[in-house]
């Protein structure tokens, strides 16, 4: 089985609020099988975002468990991208998923890894798949030097890496929350 390459997952914090974007690009070794996927969700009624960079029916059931938790731990997703990492790292089918999610809210915005890592940027800015290194380095350079939204931020960066990485394209989905 040919194995799922790249996509550009990133999320930016600006002004109170958080961004969460992908490109739409699902490629299988060189093939490109659809270019409108969109790779972030809501949860909780729009209360947290997700991501994914990886195998789509993996990261879908990923969310489904995120939700989960986060309806066992209401208002806390820090404990439940925590409980969600234990559980994928002890579980013999979870093992096997091949994703990483990006999952933010109003205050926390964290990398999840079937490792049973919970990652939290030092710079708030999340970016995953083969784009991301990309679209992080644009991100850092527009909120240093301009005055766009996180929204307009995670658009932009997420084009630029379009423009560079095979792997992702322009059709690009972006969700945002505000304090």
């Amino acid at each position: 089985m040919e194995k799922f390459h790249g996509t550009a997952v990133l999320s930016v914090r600006r002004y109170g609020a958080v961004a969460l974007g992908a490109d739409g690009q699902v490629t299988v070794g060189d093939t490109v099988l659809k270019a409108g996927a969109v790779k972030v969700r809501e949860l909780l009624d729009g209360k947290v975002l997700c991501g994914f960079a990886g195998a789509t029916a993996d990261a879908l059931a990923l969310f489904e468990r995120l939700e989960e938790k986060l309806k066992a731990y209401p208002r806390n997703l820090p404990r439940a991208a925590v409980e969600l990492a234990k559980t994928w790292r002890t579980d013999k089918m979870l093992r096997q998923l091949d994703a990483l999610i990006a999952a933010v809210d109003a205050e926390h915005s964290y990398v999840i890894t079937g490792a049973g890592d919970v990652l939290e940027p030092d710079d708030g800015i999340i970016a995953l798949g083969s784009g991301g290194p990309y679209a992080l380095a644009a991100a850092r350079v527009l909120l240093k030097h301009t005055e766009l939204s996180a929204a307009e931020i995670c658009r932009e960066s997420l084009a630029a890496s379009a423009a560079i990485d095979l792997y992702s394209n322009g059709n690009i989905t972006v969700l945002e929350l505000s304090k």
